[in-house]
């Protein structure tokens, strides 16, 4: 919960989320993987390097299932280690062959150069659409 704090504090986002919304991601992470997969970054001695949040859901654009990475957040010390490089491949991967899934979705802040260079450096391509919400 404190990474995830950490992530919604930080320049990454543009809104913050409450705990109450936190808290319901991970009770429905380990309700059931039908949603929802959480994943935890461990550095090489075991200690919690960073966290992603992964959504599935049926798309018609690609005629399948599209994996939407909710959230990816590495502690300032675990950066440039390969750790999101590692993550992207085993969604690419195992996790699409899982899940069959057949694109990955991600949004990122304009001004985040770092994110922004991983994911190009990965093969993602800006969508340009503008995305809008109603909550409910």
């Amino acid at each position: 919960m404190q990474m995830t704090q950490d992530f919604y504090a930080s320049d990454a986002v543009l809104y913050p989320v409450g705990e109450a919304e936190r808290e319901a991601v991970f009770a429905e992470i380990l309700r059931s993987d039908e949603y929802l997969s959480g994943f935890l970054f461990e550095d090489g001695n075991g200690n919690p390097a960073g966290y992603a949040v992964v959504s599935r859901c049926f798309m018609t654009e690609t005629g399948g299932f599209t994996a939407w990475v909710e959230e990816i957040y590495l502690r300032p010390e675990a950066r440039s280690h390969g750790y999101g490089r590692e993550f992207f491949a085993y969604l690419a991967g195992g996790y699409a062959a899982q899940y069959h899934i057949k694109r990955l979705r991600l949004e990122a802040e304009r001004d985040n150069e770092r994110a922004l260079k991983l994911y190009r450096g990965l093969g993602f391509d800006e969508y340009g659409y503008l995305q809008m919400v109603r909550d409910l």
